[in-house]
Protein backbone atom coordinates (compact mmCIF):
# COMPACT_ATOMS: atom_id res chain seq x y z
CA UNK A 1 0.00 0.00 0.00
CA UNK A 2 1.53 3.46 -0.76
CA UNK A 3 2.71 5.92 2.00
CA UNK A 4 -0.19 8.53 1.73
CA UNK A 5 1.07 12.21 1.36
CA UNK A 6 -0.17 14.80 4.01
CA UNK A 7 -2.12 17.79 3.42
CA UNK A 8 0.50 20.40 2.60
CA UNK A 9 3.52 18.43 3.46
CA UNK A 10 5.72 15.78 2.23
CA UNK A 11 5.63 11.74 3.45
CA UNK A 12 7.05 10.74 6.38
CA UNK A 13 9.65 8.20 4.73
CA UNK A 14 10.69 11.82 2.38
CA UNK A 15 11.01 13.50 5.90
CA UNK A 16 13.37 11.48 7.41
CA UNK A 17 15.38 11.39 3.87
CA UNK A 18 15.78 14.98 4.12
CA UNK A 19 16.86 14.69 7.84
CA UNK A 20 19.49 11.95 7.00
CA UNK A 21 20.74 14.19 3.96
CA UNK A 22 21.27 16.91 6.57
CA UNK A 23 23.30 14.67 8.74
CA UNK A 24 25.07 13.70 6.33
CA UNK A 25 26.12 16.35 4.01
CA UNK A 26 28.39 18.09 6.77
CA UNK A 27 30.22 15.61 7.18
CA UNK A 28 31.75 15.04 3.79
CA UNK A 29 34.76 17.06 4.26
CA UNK A 30 35.74 14.98 6.69
CA UNK A 31 35.45 11.71 5.12
CA UNK A 32 37.28 13.78 2.18
CA UNK A 33 39.91 14.41 4.83
CA UNK A 34 40.05 10.56 6.08
CA UNK A 35 40.27 9.49 2.32
CA UNK A 36 43.39 11.06 1.35
CA UNK A 37 44.74 10.59 4.70
CA UNK A 38 44.33 6.44 4.18
CA UNK A 39 45.33 6.73 0.64
CA UNK A 40 48.66 8.72 1.89
CA UNK A 41 49.08 6.12 4.52
CA UNK A 42 49.23 8.59 6.96
CA UNK A 43 46.80 7.99 9.75
CA UNK A 44 47.08 5.02 12.35
CA UNK A 45 43.96 3.20 11.53
CA UNK A 46 45.41 3.16 7.74
CA UNK A 47 47.79 0.54 9.08
CA UNK A 48 45.36 -1.56 10.23
CA UNK A 49 41.84 -1.33 8.59
CA UNK A 50 40.87 -1.07 4.86
CA UNK A 51 39.95 1.96 3.26
CA UNK A 52 36.05 1.51 3.55
CA UNK A 53 36.50 0.19 7.18
CA UNK A 54 38.33 3.21 8.15
CA UNK A 55 35.73 5.65 6.60
CA UNK A 56 32.64 4.13 8.13
CA UNK A 57 34.54 4.36 11.76
CA UNK A 58 35.61 7.43 10.95
CA UNK A 59 32.08 9.21 9.83
CA UNK A 60 30.42 7.41 12.81
CA UNK A 61 32.67 9.05 15.48
CA UNK A 62 31.76 12.58 13.21
CA UNK A 63 28.15 11.57 13.80
CA UNK A 64 29.17 11.55 17.66
CA UNK A 65 31.06 14.40 17.92
CA UNK A 66 28.66 17.13 16.89
CA UNK A 67 30.06 20.32 17.17
CA UNK A 68 26.70 21.83 18.24
CA UNK A 69 24.97 18.59 20.91
CA UNK A 70 21.71 17.53 19.77
CA UNK A 71 18.61 17.38 21.70
CA UNK A 72 18.67 13.68 23.51
CA UNK A 73 15.31 13.24 22.20
CA UNK A 74 15.89 14.13 18.21
CA UNK A 75 18.34 12.04 19.08
CA UNK A 76 16.92 8.85 20.40
CA UNK A 77 13.99 9.55 18.03
CA UNK A 78 16.28 8.79 15.10
CA UNK A 79 17.39 5.26 16.28
CA UNK A 80 13.52 4.36 17.05
CA UNK A 81 12.57 3.99 13.31
CA UNK A 82 11.37 0.71 12.55
CA UNK A 83 12.67 0.21 9.01
CA UNK A 84 10.21 -2.97 8.50
CA UNK A 85 11.31 -6.19 7.88
CA UNK A 86 12.30 -7.99 5.07
CA UNK A 87 14.35 -11.06 4.06
CA UNK A 88 15.35 -13.74 5.63
CA UNK A 89 14.43 -13.32 9.03
CA UNK A 90 11.66 -14.15 11.10
CA UNK A 91 9.92 -11.85 13.85
CA UNK A 92 6.72 -12.54 16.39
CA UNK A 93 6.51 -9.43 18.46
CA UNK A 94 5.66 -10.32 21.55
CA UNK A 95 4.29 -8.14 25.23
CA UNK A 96 4.89 -10.46 27.99
CA UNK A 97 1.79 -10.04 31.19
CA UNK A 98 2.98 -8.84 34.21
CA UNK A 99 2.53 -10.67 37.39
CA UNK A 100 -0.43 -9.37 39.45
CA UNK A 101 2.48 -9.71 42.78
CA UNK A 102 5.52 -7.16 42.92
CA UNK A 103 7.65 -9.85 44.49
CA UNK A 104 10.08 -9.31 41.23
CA UNK A 105 10.67 -5.53 42.11
CA UNK A 106 10.52 -6.03 46.10
CA UNK A 107 13.38 -8.91 45.27
CA UNK A 108 15.17 -6.66 42.79
CA UNK A 109 15.56 -3.95 44.91
CA UNK A 110 16.44 -5.92 47.85
CA UNK A 111 19.49 -6.95 45.38
CA UNK A 112 20.20 -3.32 44.57
CA UNK A 113 20.33 -2.52 48.45
CA UNK A 114 22.63 -5.63 49.51
CA UNK A 115 25.27 -4.86 47.04
CA UNK A 116 25.61 -1.17 46.92
CA UNK A 117 28.46 -1.59 50.02
CA UNK A 118 30.53 1.89 50.15
CA UNK A 119 29.56 3.31 46.26
CA UNK A 120 26.22 4.66 46.77
CA UNK A 121 26.02 7.99 48.41
CA UNK A 122 24.72 7.39 52.33
CA UNK A 123 21.65 8.75 52.15
CA UNK A 124 20.78 7.82 48.21
CA UNK A 125 17.68 6.34 47.65
CA UNK A 126 17.11 4.16 44.72
CA UNK A 127 14.23 4.91 42.47
CA UNK A 128 11.34 2.11 42.34
CA UNK A 129 10.63 1.69 38.75
CA UNK A 130 6.66 0.24 37.79
CA UNK A 131 6.25 -3.09 36.76
CA UNK A 132 5.14 -2.97 33.41
CA UNK A 133 4.60 -5.37 30.40
CA UNK A 134 7.77 -5.90 28.78
CA UNK A 135 8.04 -6.53 24.78
CA UNK A 136 10.16 -8.31 23.21
CA UNK A 137 10.33 -9.57 19.89
CA UNK A 138 11.07 -13.38 19.02
CA UNK A 139 13.63 -13.85 15.92
CA UNK A 140 14.66 -16.66 13.28
CA UNK A 141 15.76 -17.38 10.77
CA UNK A 142 13.97 -17.59 7.77
CA UNK A 143 15.41 -20.05 5.65
CA UNK A 144 13.34 -20.63 2.51
CA UNK A 145 12.34 -16.84 1.80
CA UNK A 146 14.18 -14.36 -0.42
CA UNK A 147 15.94 -10.94 0.52
CA UNK A 148 12.81 -9.07 -0.44
CA UNK A 149 10.46 -11.37 1.32
CA UNK A 150 8.01 -9.72 3.56
CA UNK A 151 6.45 -11.82 6.85
CA UNK A 152 3.19 -13.34 6.03
CA UNK A 153 -0.11 -11.19 7.14
CA UNK A 154 -0.70 -14.00 9.87
CA UNK A 155 -1.36 -13.50 13.81
CA UNK A 156 2.04 -13.13 15.88
CA UNK A 157 1.61 -16.37 17.72
CA UNK A 158 1.27 -18.31 13.67
CA UNK A 159 4.59 -16.50 13.08
CA UNK A 160 6.01 -17.88 16.16
CA UNK A 161 5.08 -21.35 15.08
CA UNK A 162 6.22 -21.50 11.82
CA UNK A 163 10.01 -19.47 13.52
CA UNK A 164 9.51 -22.51 15.48
CA UNK A 165 9.34 -25.06 12.90
CA UNK A 166 12.61 -23.51 11.37
CA UNK A 167 14.97 -23.74 14.76
CA UNK A 168 17.65 -26.68 14.60
CA UNK A 169 18.54 -26.38 18.49
CA UNK A 170 17.10 -25.96 21.38
CA UNK A 171 19.28 -22.11 21.95
CA UNK A 172 17.38 -19.41 23.83
CA UNK A 173 18.85 -15.93 23.40
CA UNK A 174 17.79 -13.50 25.67
CA UNK A 175 19.17 -10.72 24.29
CA UNK A 176 19.38 -6.87 25.10
CA UNK A 177 20.99 -4.49 22.13
CA UNK A 178 23.13 -1.76 22.95
CA UNK A 179 22.68 2.16 22.79
CA UNK A 180 24.44 3.43 25.73
CA UNK A 181 21.00 3.26 27.45
CA UNK A 182 19.22 5.56 25.99
CA UNK A 183 19.10 4.72 21.80
CA UNK A 184 18.07 2.05 19.58
CA UNK A 185 15.88 -0.70 19.73
CA UNK A 186 15.46 -4.54 18.95
CA UNK A 187 14.35 -3.42 15.23
CA UNK A 188 17.70 -1.62 15.28
CA UNK A 189 19.49 -4.90 15.82
CA UNK A 190 17.92 -7.62 13.62
CA UNK A 191 20.58 -8.18 11.57
CA UNK A 192 22.64 -9.21 14.83
CA UNK A 193 20.00 -11.19 15.97
CA UNK A 194 19.02 -13.15 12.73
CA UNK A 195 22.69 -13.62 12.09
CA UNK A 196 23.06 -15.07 15.49
CA UNK A 197 19.62 -17.21 15.08
CA UNK A 198 20.79 -18.63 11.96
CA UNK A 199 24.54 -19.61 13.13
CA UNK A 200 22.99 -21.03 16.39
CA UNK A 201 20.08 -22.69 14.85
CA UNK A 202 18.01 -21.21 17.49
CA UNK A 203 16.11 -18.47 18.64
CA UNK A 204 16.43 -14.76 19.89
CA UNK A 205 14.15 -13.43 22.50
CA UNK A 206 15.12 -9.53 22.54
CA UNK A 207 14.06 -7.17 24.86
CA UNK A 208 12.58 -3.74 24.37
CA UNK A 209 13.76 -2.38 27.47
CA UNK A 210 12.80 1.28 28.79
CA UNK A 211 15.43 3.87 28.11
CA UNK A 212 16.80 6.73 30.06
CA UNK A 213 16.14 9.25 30.42
CA UNK A 214 12.65 8.83 30.21
CA UNK A 215 13.49 5.82 33.07
CA UNK A 216 16.72 5.23 34.29
CA UNK A 217 18.36 2.79 36.62
CA UNK A 218 16.89 0.58 37.90
CA UNK A 219 14.11 0.30 35.22
CA UNK A 220 16.13 -1.70 32.63
CA UNK A 221 17.15 -4.14 34.69
CA UNK A 222 13.83 -4.57 36.11
CA UNK A 223 12.39 -5.17 32.72
CA UNK A 224 15.87 -7.96 31.60
CA UNK A 225 14.62 -9.36 35.06
CA UNK A 226 10.67 -9.80 33.82
CA UNK A 227 11.73 -11.13 30.42
CA UNK A 228 13.92 -13.83 32.23
CA UNK A 229 11.67 -14.74 34.52
CA UNK A 230 9.10 -14.99 31.16
CA UNK A 231 11.17 -17.58 29.38
CA UNK A 232 11.84 -19.34 32.76
CA UNK A 233 7.66 -19.68 33.38
CA UNK A 234 5.69 -18.70 30.45
CA UNK A 235 2.60 -16.02 31.79
CA UNK A 236 -0.62 -16.37 30.95
CA UNK A 237 -1.00 -15.97 26.83
CA UNK A 238 2.21 -16.35 26.27
CA UNK A 239 3.13 -17.73 22.68
CA UNK A 240 5.94 -20.35 24.31
CA UNK A 241 6.42 -22.97 26.26
CA UNK A 242 8.81 -22.71 29.19
CA UNK A 243 12.39 -22.63 28.54
CA UNK A 244 14.86 -24.43 31.02
CA UNK A 245 17.48 -21.97 31.78
CA UNK A 246 20.33 -24.79 31.14
CA UNK A 247 19.50 -23.70 27.07
CA UNK A 248 19.02 -19.73 27.83
CA UNK A 249 22.14 -17.73 27.01
CA UNK A 250 22.06 -13.85 28.03
CA UNK A 251 23.48 -11.68 25.56
CA UNK A 252 23.99 -8.07 24.42
CA UNK A 253 26.53 -5.42 22.75
CA UNK A 254 27.76 -2.56 24.64
CA UNK A 255 25.34 -1.36 27.07
CA UNK A 256 23.41 -4.83 26.36
CA UNK A 257 26.39 -6.38 27.36
CA UNK A 258 26.40 -4.41 30.38
CA UNK A 259 22.74 -4.90 31.15
CA UNK A 260 22.99 -8.83 30.32
CA UNK A 261 25.72 -8.99 32.86
CA UNK A 262 24.23 -6.84 35.54
CA UNK A 263 20.95 -9.28 35.41
CA UNK A 264 23.76 -12.06 35.51
CA UNK A 265 25.44 -10.15 39.11
CA UNK A 266 21.90 -9.45 40.12
CA UNK A 267 20.32 -13.46 40.04
CA UNK A 268 24.04 -14.66 41.81
CA UNK A 269 23.19 -11.68 44.83
CA UNK A 270 19.43 -13.19 45.23
CA UNK A 271 21.09 -16.82 45.07
CA UNK A 272 23.73 -15.73 47.74
CA UNK A 273 20.37 -14.18 50.30
CA UNK A 274 18.48 -17.36 49.34
CA UNK A 275 16.14 -15.30 47.83
CA UNK A 276 12.28 -16.31 45.77
CA UNK A 277 10.11 -14.52 43.50
CA UNK A 278 6.07 -14.80 43.99
CA UNK A 279 5.55 -15.10 39.93
CA UNK A 280 1.61 -15.43 39.51
CA UNK A 281 0.92 -16.56 42.51
CA UNK A 282 3.96 -19.37 42.76
CA UNK A 283 7.09 -19.06 44.44
CA UNK A 284 10.00 -19.53 41.89
CA UNK A 285 13.92 -20.03 42.07
CA UNK A 286 16.04 -18.12 39.77
CA UNK A 287 18.17 -20.11 38.08
CA UNK A 288 21.58 -19.05 36.90
CA UNK A 289 21.61 -19.25 32.93
CA UNK A 290 23.46 -21.39 30.96
CA UNK A 291 25.84 -18.97 29.78
CA UNK A 292 26.39 -14.70 29.14
CA UNK A 293 28.00 -14.15 25.61
CA UNK A 294 28.88 -10.38 25.86
CA UNK A 295 30.38 -8.36 23.07
CA UNK A 296 32.24 -5.31 24.08
CA UNK A 297 30.32 -5.06 26.91
CA UNK A 298 30.02 -1.28 28.29
CA UNK A 299 31.27 -1.62 32.38
CA UNK A 300 32.18 1.88 33.34
CA UNK A 301 29.46 3.86 33.23
CA UNK A 302 31.79 6.78 34.56
CA UNK A 303 34.30 6.21 32.06
CA UNK A 304 37.11 6.46 34.04
CA UNK A 305 39.86 3.87 33.00
CA UNK A 306 42.40 5.30 31.07
CA UNK A 307 41.52 3.62 27.19
CA UNK A 308 38.39 5.83 27.50
CA UNK A 309 41.13 8.82 26.63
CA UNK A 310 44.20 6.53 24.37
CA UNK A 311 41.81 4.85 22.59
CA UNK A 312 39.71 7.91 20.61
CA UNK A 313 40.89 7.10 17.54
CA UNK A 314 39.37 3.78 17.54
CA UNK A 315 35.87 5.40 19.23
CA UNK A 316 32.69 4.61 17.13
CA UNK A 317 29.90 3.73 18.86
CA UNK A 318 29.73 5.02 22.38
CA UNK A 319 29.34 9.06 22.74
CA UNK A 320 31.21 10.52 25.86
CA UNK A 321 28.74 11.62 28.47
CA UNK A 322 31.60 12.12 31.28
CA UNK A 323 28.97 10.05 33.45
CA UNK A 324 25.70 9.59 31.59
CA UNK A 325 24.15 10.62 34.35
CA UNK A 326 20.64 11.01 32.38
CA UNK A 327 20.90 6.72 32.88
CA UNK A 328 21.41 6.66 36.72
CA UNK A 329 21.15 9.34 39.53
CA UNK A 330 24.13 11.45 40.63
CA UNK A 331 24.12 9.07 44.39
CA UNK A 332 24.35 5.65 42.28
CA UNK A 333 26.76 6.01 39.53
CA UNK A 334 28.98 3.50 41.16
CA UNK A 335 26.78 1.28 42.33
CA UNK A 336 28.35 -2.34 40.96
CA UNK A 337 25.33 -3.29 39.11
CA UNK A 338 25.89 -0.06 36.97
CA UNK A 339 29.39 0.29 37.17
CA UNK A 340 30.07 -4.52 36.94
CA UNK A 341 33.59 -3.43 37.05
CA UNK A 342 33.40 -2.93 40.71
CA UNK A 343 31.51 -5.91 41.71
CA UNK A 344 33.04 -7.80 44.25
CA UNK A 345 32.79 -11.13 43.19
CA UNK A 346 31.89 -13.26 40.34
CA UNK A 347 32.23 -16.35 41.93
CA UNK A 348 29.75 -18.86 41.04
CA UNK A 349 29.04 -17.93 37.58
CA UNK A 350 28.25 -19.41 34.46
CA UNK A 351 30.50 -19.73 31.52
CA UNK A 352 31.00 -15.91 30.40
CA UNK A 353 32.56 -14.65 26.76
CA UNK A 354 33.85 -11.57 26.00
CA UNK A 355 35.54 -9.72 22.90
CA UNK A 356 36.24 -6.45 22.32
CA UNK A 357 38.43 -4.34 19.82
CA UNK A 358 41.16 -1.41 20.82
CA UNK A 359 38.13 0.86 21.71
CA UNK A 360 37.33 3.31 24.73
CA UNK A 361 36.44 0.18 27.12
CA UNK A 362 39.25 -2.14 26.20
CA UNK A 363 40.77 -1.46 29.75
CA UNK A 364 37.69 -2.34 31.97
CA UNK A 365 36.91 -5.27 29.47
CA UNK A 366 40.40 -6.77 30.05
CA UNK A 367 40.18 -6.22 33.80
CA UNK A 368 37.10 -8.36 34.26
CA UNK A 369 37.90 -10.83 32.19
CA UNK A 370 41.45 -11.18 34.65
CA UNK A 371 38.86 -10.60 37.60
CA UNK A 372 36.68 -13.57 36.13
CA UNK A 373 39.37 -15.74 35.89
CA UNK A 374 40.07 -15.30 39.82
CA UNK A 375 37.05 -16.16 40.86
CA UNK A 376 37.32 -19.02 39.25
CA UNK A 377 35.23 -18.53 36.30
CA UNK A 378 35.69 -20.39 32.72
CA UNK A 379 36.03 -17.03 30.43
CA UNK A 380 36.30 -17.09 26.48
CA UNK A 381 38.04 -13.81 25.67
CA UNK A 382 38.75 -12.50 21.83
CA UNK A 383 40.26 -9.29 21.62
CA UNK A 384 40.56 -7.52 17.60
CA UNK A 385 43.31 -6.13 16.90
CA UNK A 386 42.78 -2.06 16.04
CA UNK A 387 38.92 -2.50 15.70
CA UNK A 388 36.81 -0.16 16.51
CA UNK A 389 33.59 -0.31 19.10
CA UNK A 390 31.06 -2.85 18.21
CA UNK A 391 32.76 -3.49 14.94
CA UNK A 392 31.05 -6.94 13.99
CA UNK A 393 27.88 -4.99 13.47
CA UNK A 394 29.02 -2.13 11.68
CA UNK A 395 31.07 -3.35 9.72
CA UNK A 396 29.34 -6.14 8.43
CA UNK A 397 31.58 -7.64 5.59
CA UNK A 398 34.78 -7.63 7.52
CA UNK A 399 36.32 -10.71 8.03
CA UNK A 400 37.01 -9.89 11.72
CA UNK A 401 33.36 -9.34 11.86
CA UNK A 402 32.96 -12.77 10.61
CA UNK A 403 35.16 -14.25 12.61
CA UNK A 404 33.54 -13.10 15.89
CA UNK A 405 30.41 -13.95 15.00
CA UNK A 406 32.05 -17.58 14.53
CA UNK A 407 33.35 -17.26 18.11
CA UNK A 408 30.26 -15.81 19.67
CA UNK A 409 27.33 -18.12 17.96
CA UNK A 410 30.19 -21.29 18.70
CA UNK A 411 30.24 -20.49 22.17
CA UNK A 412 26.65 -20.18 22.77
CA UNK A 413 26.23 -23.32 21.30
CA UNK A 414 28.35 -24.58 23.27
CA UNK A 415 27.28 -23.31 26.41
CA UNK A 416 23.72 -24.62 25.84
CA UNK A 417 24.94 -28.44 24.46
CA UNK A 418 28.37 -29.33 26.26
CA UNK A 419 29.16 -26.56 28.99
CA UNK A 420 31.47 -29.00 30.42
CA UNK A 421 33.88 -28.67 27.76
CA UNK A 422 34.48 -24.65 28.06
CA UNK A 423 37.69 -24.14 28.89
CA UNK A 424 39.00 -20.69 29.32
CA UNK A 425 40.77 -19.13 26.37
CA UNK A 426 42.38 -15.55 25.62
CA UNK A 427 43.49 -14.80 22.12
CA UNK A 428 44.21 -11.72 20.09
CA UNK A 429 43.38 -11.94 16.40
CA UNK A 430 45.22 -9.47 13.89
CA UNK A 431 43.73 -7.13 12.02
CA UNK A 432 45.17 -8.05 8.67
CA UNK A 433 46.18 -11.77 8.36
CA UNK A 434 43.38 -12.77 11.45
CA UNK A 435 46.37 -14.83 13.15
CA UNK A 436 45.18 -15.93 16.05
CA UNK A 437 47.67 -15.44 19.48
CA UNK A 438 47.47 -16.35 22.72
CA UNK A 439 47.54 -13.68 25.15
CA UNK A 440 49.30 -14.61 28.95
CA UNK A 441 46.21 -13.57 31.00
CA UNK A 442 48.19 -12.61 33.81
CA UNK A 443 49.41 -9.96 31.43
CA UNK A 444 46.15 -8.85 30.23
CA UNK A 445 45.72 -5.50 32.75
CA UNK A 446 47.85 -3.95 34.56
CA UNK A 447 45.62 -2.23 36.95
CA UNK A 448 45.17 -3.32 41.10
CA UNK A 449 41.49 -3.19 42.61
CA UNK A 450 42.67 -0.05 44.30
CA UNK A 451 43.30 1.48 41.10
CA UNK A 452 40.23 0.50 39.82
CA UNK A 453 38.31 2.62 42.98
CA UNK A 454 40.51 5.90 42.39
CA UNK A 455 40.14 6.01 39.07
CA UNK A 456 35.97 5.63 39.56
CA UNK A 457 35.90 7.67 42.55
CA UNK A 458 37.96 10.54 40.90
CA UNK A 459 36.25 10.61 37.84
CA UNK A 460 33.04 11.51 39.72
CA UNK A 461 34.01 13.92 42.20
CA UNK A 462 33.80 11.62 45.37
CA UNK A 463 36.60 10.73 47.93
CA UNK A 464 36.65 6.84 48.19
CA UNK A 465 35.76 5.68 51.83
CA UNK A 466 37.59 2.36 51.22
CA UNK A 467 40.87 1.44 53.18
CA UNK A 468 43.96 2.67 51.18
CA UNK A 469 45.42 -0.79 51.48
CA UNK A 470 44.94 -3.64 48.54
CA UNK A 471 42.23 -5.75 49.05
CA UNK A 472 39.12 -7.50 47.66
CA UNK A 473 36.39 -4.93 46.38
Amino acid sequence: MAEQKPKGGVTKTAKARLELLWTVLPKIPSVIRVVLLHVLKMSEPSRYLDLRENVIVAFLRSLLDQPKPQPISKTQRMTLRDPGIKGRIWVSKVSAQVPPEESIRDVLLAAIDSSKGQFVVADGICRVPDIIPVEAEWTGYRAHASPSSELPAIPEQQKYAEMMKECSSDVTILYFHGGAYYLMDPASHRPTTKRLAKMTGGRVYSVRYRLAPQDPFPSALLDAFVSYMTLLYPPPGAVHAAVDASKIVFSGDSAGGNLSLALLQTILEIRRRGLKVTWFGHEREVPLPAAVAANSPWLDIVQSMPSWMTNQKMRSGLPNHHGNTFFIDDDFLLHPLACLHLNASWEGAPPIYVCCGWECLADEDKWFVSKLVKDGVAVVFEEYEAMPHVFAAILEKAPQSARCFDGWAKFISQACGSPQEIRSSFTTIKAKTMKEVDINVKNLSPFTEEDLRKFAFDRVGRKSSFPNTPAKL
